[in-house]
């Protein structure tokens, strides 16, 4: 049921029908979630949307206002916000904008207690640093070096933090030393609302690859079935396959029956041969 906040203060109503205005102007509605994105990088990737997506931060408290006054699927978006979340309105389609914010993420460096989504590998090889307390600050964060030619070289390539674990201290400066970047930077979409349904990330991650692959197998397969089973269809029903199979098949019946027709005579003949070998043999 739709909750009208009419008591609020003139700027909060204002943001409130501005968020409704957005809303009714834009055929997706949803939230993303901006935690750790600076400043700097969330201005960037605001102007890279732009004319695809609109970001718009606002308290949580008016979004949930805006959005119980709209009712229907936009109440069910209230239980997907949080103090890290921006609003985002765009037209099109879902996966289209879940696609377009995962192309504009870039990448940061880590920070200590973060849990790394991939495994954090440090190849061998030489580096641009010199012989200096370096080396000890690489050992300690499970990177082998040494000195070598004048420079600090790191011996063979490690994983120094898998996927699914936190960065320590020393890793995290250690890594940023080497300008690792493991930490996506972006907008991470919560939840949108299109066409009166909810989407969620899991829904739209779509691998397109992928997804042509299946679609073409499928068509290769029901191609396939439609010849052998000689099911006539549009693309099917003359098609020089189904044509050649049939040959084949006549051929063969031809043969085995054996029936002597002009074009089978001479593998009747052949057929005979080689049985009448195998027989001498």
């Amino acid at each position: 049921m739709a909750i009208y906040t009419h008591n609020l203060p003139a700027w909060k109503r204002e943001e409130v029908e501005q968020i409704k205005e957005l809303a009714e102007s834009h055929e997706l509605v949803g939230l993303v979630n901006i935690y750790g994105i600076p400043a700097k990088q969330f201005q960037q990737i605001r102007r890279n949307l732009r004319g695809k997506a609109l970001v718009k931060v606002a308290r949580n408290t008016l979004v949930s206002h805006a959005f119980n006054e709209m009712g229907g699927h936009f109440v069910d978006l209230n239980d997907k916000v949080s103090e890290h979340s921006s609003l985002i309105f765009a037209d099109g389609n879902p996966f289209k904008l879940y696609k377009s914010l995962a192309e504009n993420q870039t990448k940061r460096a880590a920070k200590a207690g973060e849990i790394t989504p991939e495994d954090i590998v440090v190849s061998a090889g030489p580096t641009s640093f010199k012989p200096g307390p370096i080396v000890g600050e690489l050992q300690q964060a499970g990177i082998p070096a040494a000195i070598d030619g004048g420079k600090v070289k790191i011996k063979e390539t490690k994983t120094v933090v898998k996927a699914g674990e936190a960065v320590n201290a020393k890793q995290a400066d250690v890594l940023a030393k080497l300008d690792i970047k493991p930490m996506p930077v972006g907008l991470s979409l919560v939840a949108v609302c299109y066409e009166g349904d909810i989407y969620l990330p899991d829904v739209l991650a779509i691998d397109d690859e992928a997804y042509k692959a299946q679609i073409t197998l499928a068509a290769t397969q029901a191609f396939n079935l439609a010849v052998n089973a000689a099911v006539p269809t549009a693309s099917t029903a003359v098609t020089e396959a189904q044509i050649a199979k049939a040959v084949r098949e006549a051929r063969n019946l031809g043969v085995e029956a054996p029936i002597y027709e002009k074009g089978v005579i001479e593998m009747i003949i052949s057929k005979a041969y080689r049985q009448a070998n195998a027989l001498k043999a």
